[in-house]
């Protein structure tokens, strides 16, 4: 198997308001029939559909928690645009769960939560630039 993940699927309880809060950051939404819709994240795609329907094709239980043990993250160029980001996750109707601070690995980072609860850290790391496309670059030590 690459090291490649291709698509990110979040289960959510109405996909329409799923859809306008994505959209509301800036996102766009393409939907093939109303149940599913799916957006263009740099070179993966990130849907959002029905978390029973998503639950019932990946043979999960789904127990109702809010948080499934995994974070989605959106790193950013400055440590002001996570301020920004946190800012218009808000006004689309997301959760601050931890304001802009700077971080022990030298960066700066805050977490805010989508209505479904899918938790989003967004941070700026000096040490992972970001290129033209957006594209992040692993880089340790």
């Amino acid at each position: 198997m690459q090291p490649r993940i291709s698509l990110i699927t979040l289960g959510v309880a109405d996909v329409g308001r799923a859809r306008a809060f994505y959209e509301a950051l800036g996102w766009t939404g393409q939907s093939p029939d109303g149940e599913v819709v799916f957006f263009q994240v740099g070179g993966l795609v990130v849907a959002l559909w029905g978390r029973d329907l998503l639950a019932e094709d990946s043979v999960a239980d789904d127990t109702g928690a809010a948080w499934g043990g995994i974070t989605l993250a959106h790193n950013v160029r400055a440590a002001a645009d996570v301020d920004a980001v946190l800012a218009e996750a808000t006004a689309a109707g997301g959760t601050v769960r931890r304001p802009g601070a700077p971080t022990p690995w030298g960066g700066y980072s805050g977490v805010f939560a989508a209505p479904d609860g899918h938790v989003w850290e967004v941070a700026h790391n000096p040490a992972w630039p970001i290129d033209d496309h957006g594209n992040v670059t692993l880089r340790l030590g």
